[in-house]
């Protein structure tokens, strides 16, 4: 056995023990949501969707996963806007201080959620807007904009610079230029953006527990499921936020990945 295949190996045991250490909780919450026993424990008892049932006819579940829903796609649609903006300004422009702009735009995710929270707290509270639906919105665009720049940023990287600057030659306008040349180019990445900062809003419980009021989140509604008691409740819509987050991340990095390709290869 040659030294690559041995390095091939050890990279492939490597990868499937991360992969198994990251996600063998949750397949193993997944696994005791469709366990009859009302405690996890080994062996299992028998198979039942009796929670997946009690879940379905909560009419707050159904409240908590409507409003997750609002919240995710405004979050989605906002910081993806907010993200392209800003993505394109660093991508387009040359000026005094751009380091700190990027800087600064990059900067809430580097903030500990909880002083975070308290500080969206502090600033809606003082506006007279905390507990309501946009305001968990709001927070959650602040918090999900530097990722969509981020991936946004990656994709305009690879575009040509003279391309716009070609279409305004030819007599195209600086708003046709952006939506004949830019737009479209970006398109995947714009796709993704809003993919991923949706996984991230209908995820995150910090900032929406601080911000949300009566008006619960998915996550937010889990703690209170949690406090006081074990209830298997909480494995069936953990796998309901599981596979929701999941597919938005893959469906994000299909689309990124393939259209990326699909461009080089033009």
């Amino acid at each position: 056995m040659n030294a690559d295949r041995i390095i091939r190996w050890f990279l492939w045991v490597y990868l499937i023990v991360v992969f198994g250490f990251v996600f063998m909780p949750i397949i193993t919450s997944v696994i005791f949501s469709f366990n009859s026993d009302r405690f996890p424990t080994i062996p299992l008892g028998s198979f039942t969707l009796k929670w997946y049932q009690t879940v379905l006819n909560d009419p707050g579940f159904w409240d908590a996963a409507g409003t997750s829903l609002i919240v995710s796609v405004c979050s989605g649609v906002l910081a993806t806007l907010i993200g392209f903006c800003t993505a394109y300004t660093d991508f387009r422009y040359h000026f005094r201080f751009k380091g700190a702009y990027i800087a600064l735009a990059l900067l809430p995710p580097t903030i500990p959620l909880i002083i975070l929270a308290l500080a969206m707290l502090a600033w809606l509270s003082r506006l007279n807007a905390s507990g309501q639906v946009w305001s968990i919105i709001i927070a959650h665009t602040v918090l999900c904009a530097p990722f969509a720049m981020g991936v946004i940023r990656l994709r305009l990287q690879q575009m040509d610079p003279d391309l716009e600057s070609a279409a305004w030659n030819l007599g195209a306008s600086e708003w046709d230029a952006m939506r004949s040349v830019v737009l479209p180019f970006a398109r995947p990445a714009l796709v993704s953006a809003f993919c991923l900062t949706m996984a991230v809003s209908f995820d995150e419980f910090t900032v929406a527990w601080f911000v949300s009021g009566l008006n619960k989140t998915i996550p937010v509604a889990i703690l209170e499921v949690l406090q006081g008691t074990v209830d298997p409740q909480i494995n069936a819509i953990g796998s309901f936020v599981f596979l929701t987050s999941i597919t938005l991340v893959i469906v994000a990095q299909l689309i990124f990945i393939t259209r990326s390709n699909r461009s080089k290869l033009q």
